[in-house]
């Protein structure tokens, strides 16, 4: 039999080649359609269906009612000449809208921009409180210290280094403005007529000093809710570095405990946020 001697220049080249192999594979195994089991070994992303909590982003998005919303350029469309299929189009879109990333810069001076904020503050273990009881029978609903004491009594105490989503309900109102929103009209005169639940301001500096979460996110347009004026849950949140997902969707097929989250914005440099991919892994 052949003797094979690998030197230390092919050793590191050999470990990098194996590196590569293993992420593709990670990757594989994160972007399987929903219900397709995972293969790979223990130490991968655990075996699970995928859920897809992200609204598309087209003409029917709804972005805060000061904002022009998303608008779609189509570019070159066709057959070409040397015989092949070629599209492109451009877009514009303000960075709030949508299934989006609030970093906590947007609301707190010095504090992570867009692609500042730590990937590991963006995918993990993650649960739901579900209080949409609640916010569906009352739009101005506050998610309050007291949800999630009950969510606690029945499940434990918020894991650290967890991603918390909040089930307000409001994801099935998608995309009626007037419901989701509270009103229709557009421009600053929209502002006083919002009605949509959120975070208690209360609650939200309790997470911030009582638990050591990695992120919060919700399916309505902000993490304050419609009437508020000084966006004090925002203040709150983002004085820790906590980031926010606004306008999450599909959180009726979630689990309130025994998933992971993945939620990659764009990274946009120096960015106060940014549209967002976020998917659950229900295991």
């Amino acid at each position: 039999m052949h003797e094979f001697n690998a030197t230390p220049g092919m050793h590191q080249r050999m470990m990098k080649s194996l590196v590569i192999t293993t992420a593709y594979a990670l990757a594989f195994a994160a972007c399987q359609s929903p219900g397709q089991q995972s293969t790979t070994e223990p130490g991968a992303w655990p075996q699970g269906t995928i859920v897809d909590l992200t609204h598309s982003f087209d003409g029917s998005t709804i972005y805060w009612p000061t904002e022009a919303g998303f608008i779609l350029h189509e570019g070159g469309k066709g057959w070409q000449e040397a015989g092949y299929y070629y599209e492109a189009n451009s877009f514009e879109a303000a960075e709030h809208g949508g299934t989006h990333l609030d970093a906590p810069v947007h609301f707190s001076e010095g504090q992570w921009s867009t692609d500042e904020v730590p990937l590991d503050r963006l995918m993990g273990p993650a649960v739901v409180v579900d209080v949409s009881a609640k916010a569906l029978e009352f739009p101005d609903y506050q998610v309050s210290v007291q949800d999630f004491m009950d969510w606690e009594a029945a499940n434990g105490t918020l894991p650290g280094g967890s991603i918390v989503i909040i089930r307000t309900g409001y994801f099935q109102l998608w995309p009626n403005r007037a419901e989701y929103l509270g009103t229709d009209l557009r421009g600053p005169e929209a502002i006083p007529a919002l009605h949509f639940p959120g975070l208690h301001p209360e609650a939200a500096r309790w997470l911030a000093s009582e638990r050591s979460i990695h992120a919060i996110g919700l399916d309505t347009p902000s993490i304050d809710y419609g009437q508020s004026s000084l966006f004090e849950a925002h203040q709150a949140l983002f004085a820790a570095n906590i980031p926010v997902f606004e306008n999450v969707a599909n959180l009726g097929n979630l689990p309130e405990t025994g998933f992971d989250v993945i939620a990659l914005p764009m990274k946009i440099g120096g960015g106060s946020g940014g549209p967002l991919r976020i998917v659950a892994i229900v295991r």
